[in-house]
């Protein structure tokens, strides 16, 4: 990487940003992806969006659905961080090992801090991921919790 790359890559990466899952479901089919890429977008309706790398598992059942819960990491929400910052394929039961609420918009991981229903209502392509516009409409926060901040040391890769 040339110089003034890893200088581009370094303010890039101090750019601070919150964790999420990001989950979805499709019939009996789930899957659930770390995204950290989230930002409010609109007041009115509520929105946000939401970044996902192409091809990752989740965006089949985005693009079918349209539907998807955003599950925000406490800051002790390191297991959840690894967890499903390793990836999850589609055949694996995803959220096996954590206990999670039912929705119309995907699990809902109890542990996170905040939960958001969301519809999207925008894909819009920018290099090699899908930037996902969506309305929330339904969600909740635990009063008193601290939510997970991430900073990359390069923001040119995960």
């Amino acid at each position: 990487m040339d110089k003034e790359l890893s200088k581009v890559g370094e303010a890039i990466g101090a750019i601070a940003s919150g964790c999420c899952i990001l989950s979805c479901q499709q019939g009996e089919k789930t899957n659930g992806v770390l995204v950290s890429w989230v930002q409010q977008a609109a007041f009115e309706p509520p929105s946000v969006t939401v970044a996902i790398k192409q091809g990752r598992p989740a965006v089949e059942i985005l693009d079918a659905t349209k539907l998807f819960a955003l599950n925000v990491l406490s800051d002790s929400a390191s297991d959840l961080l690894r967890h499903f910052g390793k990836g999850v394929s589609p055949e694996e039961n995803a959220f096996a090992s954590f206990e999670t609420d039912s929705s119309e918009f995907g699990p809902l991981l109890t542990t996170c801090v905040a939960h958001m229903g969301c519809e999207v209502t925008d894909k819009i392509t920018v290099g090699d991921h899908y930037i996902y516009v969506a309305k929330v409409i339904a969600g909740a926060a635990k009063p008193g919790t601290k939510p997970m901040i991430h900073i990359r040391r390069n923001g040119l890769s995960y």
